[in-house]
């Protein structure tokens, strides 16, 4: 059976989810870390379960209802998530905090879990299979809910990027979920709405030290031939033996210098090249005073390392992996506000960036530490969790292998999508490497 057939999955049900109490009625201003990535739309992922997890005798697998019902629940204390993203009398993007709801999709798909296990892996067919489709496109939250023929489940998510990062992001799926499975009896950590705590100074003020040190923007072009999305599983003790190789760094450090090393060296680049290597840092800890723990947007900053090709293709990993941690180590209170009063400053572009990166560059995600797999509704814990789509060249996404109390979880799944014409020598040196 072909599963990328869109006759395969059926609409049964849409309809917006409000939340059960009366919510704040306002234009949440966002701040400039939140507007750069209003162009970034929607973030789409997709969880999969299955039905096996389920006790016997628990015929309401995934339901609708008890879904819903906690939804509402959670979006009292999430309310942006029910809002509309519109503008204020400015011009400036703002959430309109409206309580209009999340949308919420109901599908049916004759699939079985072990037919798309296999094809879980980020395309526009799959996106266009379990995300639901965003109408209107002012939607923050949107979920799907597929059922499979053999009682699995997909649910596919989708979230503006404009309103939150990953770790805000996670935190709701992991408050909606707790809801749905003790009910009242779960623990809610409230989110943090306050987003002036990351205003621009007055007047703004770029310290010149800081523009080498965080990236505002990134250089895209025409990609020179196909591109291929794989994802490639380093296990619990091919992580473990990687960060000894690189001094006992941190998980991120060390796969990122490998996957910069390997990368260069797969597209063969002149040596005398500059090759860049670009990865948004959470900042919550890092500006004075911290932010909450449970801050609620976006509260990143593009931090970026730089070198000749032949140096970071020839150096041990170590030496790349502390080229990496180098450049964390010196994000500071001072290199933040710069970057917040940098971006208030700067016209922002409000197209989507189309396009590669520039094959010296690549810019690497990280979702490693975040509770990905936090989703337990009452029927167990996602067997998958992914990104539904990734379409841009250079772009890396380091995730976690599976749930943390899972025996042999600990691995990372890198999720690369370059030229199609070097994706096998990179898995090859990859390898190799570990």
């Amino acid at each position: 059976m072909n599963i990328m057939d869109s006759e395969v999955v059926q609409v049964v049900e849409s309809s917006f989810v409000v939340p059960n109490e009366p919510t704040p009625r306002e234009g949440l201003w966002l701040s400039p870390l939140d507007l750069i990535l209003a162009n970034r739309g929607h973030t789409p992922t997709v969880y999969l379960y299955s039905s096996s997890n389920v006790a016997a005798g628990d015929d309401g697998f995934f339901d609708v209802a008890r879904l819903k019902e906690a939804m509402a629940k959670a979006l009292v204390a999430f309310y942006p998530l029910a809002g509309r993203l519109g503008v204020d009398n400015h011009g400036r993007a703002e959430i309109t905090c409206n309580g209009e709801g999340a949308l919420f999709v109901v599908a049916r798909a004759d699939l079985t879990v072990d037919d798309i296990k296999d094809d879980f892996k980020p395309s526009p067919e799959l996106r266009r299979l379990f995300v639901p489709r965003i109408e209107p496109a002012s939607v923050i939250l949107a979920i799907q809910v597929t059922f499979l023929k053999c009682g699995g489940v997909v649910l596919g998510t989708a979230l503006h990027h404009a309103a939150i990062d990953a770790s805000s992001a996670f935190h709701f799926f992991q408050t909606w979920s707790a809801i749905s499975k003790h009910g009242d009896g779960a623990t809610v950590e409230l989110p943090c709405h306050d987003r002036t705590l990351l205003r621009a100074r007055s007047p703004p003020t770029v310290h010149p030290d800081a523009l080498s040190r965080f990236y505002p923007k990134l250089t895209f072009s025409d990609p020179s031939g196909p591109l291929a999305v794989e994802f490639f599983a380093i296990s619990k003790d091919q992580v473990a033996s990687l960060k000894r190789l690189c001094g006992g760094t941190s998980t991120f450090c060390a796969m990122s210098a490998l996957v910069w090393q390997c990368a260069l060296i797969a597209r063969r680049l002149p040596p005398d090249s500059e090759t860049r290597l670009t990865f948004p840092a959470n900042i919550r800890r890092r500006v004075r005073p911290p932010l909450p723990d449970r801050y609620f947007g976006n509260a990143l900053v593009r931090l970026g390392v730089t070198g000749a090709v032949r140096d970071v293709a020839s150096e041990d990993l170590a030496s790349v992996a502390g080229r990496i941690k180098g450049a964390i180590d010196r994000m500071d209170d001072e290199l933040v506000r710069s970057a917040v009063d940098y971006w208030e400053m700067t016209e922002l572009d409000s197209r989507p960036a189309k396009g590669t990166l520039l094959e010296t560059d690549l810019q690497i995600i990280s979702w490693l530490g975040m509770p990905m797999y936090d989703a337990d509704f009452g029927w167990g814990k996602p067997g998958v969790m992914s990104r539904a789509e990734s379409i841009r060249g250079g772009f890396v996404y380091l995730m976690s292998d599976g749930p943390a109390d899972d025996a042999g979880a600990g691995g990372v799944r890198v999720l690369m999508c370059m030229e199609a014409a070097n994706i096998n020598e990179l898995e090859r040196l990859l390898y190799e490497k570990l």
